[in-house]
C-alpha cells in the first residue's frame, strides 16, 4: 500500500493550518487594544465585538485543524512504520 495520497493530503491539511496562522497574525495586527467606556463611543465597542467574534472563529478552526493535522501525522508515522516493521520483518523470514 502506498502512503502517497495520505501524505499529499496531510502536507495539503498542513498548509492550510499554516495559512490560518498567518491569517489570524495579519488580522491580529488590526486590533484595537483600547478599551471604550464612555458614552460616545458604542460604534467603536460593536465594532471589537465582531472582530473578536471574527477572531475567536479563525481561532476555533485553527485548534480543530491543527488537532486534525497532528493525528493524522501520527497516524501517518504509525502506519509507515508498521510497514517498515513489516517489509523488514519478511525479508528477514526468507
Amino acid at each position: 500500500m502506498t502512503l502517497t495520497p495520505f501524505v499529499v493530503t496531510w502536507i495539503v491539511l498542513a498548509l492550510v493550518v499554516l495559512g490560518l496562522a498567518l491569517i489570524r497574525n495579519l488580522y491580529g495586527l488590526h486590533e484595537d487594544d483600547n478599551i471604550h467606556l464612555s458614552r460616545g463611543s458604542e460604534g467603536a465597542v460593536s465594532e471589537q465585538v465582531a472582530f473578536f467574534g471574527m477572531l475567536g472563529k479563525i481561532d476555533r478552526w485553527g485548534k480543530t485543524l491543527t488537532v486534525v493535522t497532528v493525528i493524522g501525522g501520527i497516524a501517518l508515522a504509525c502506519l509507515y512504520l508498521y510497514q517498515s516493521v513489516i517489509a523488514h520483518t519478511s525479508q528477514v523470514m526468507r
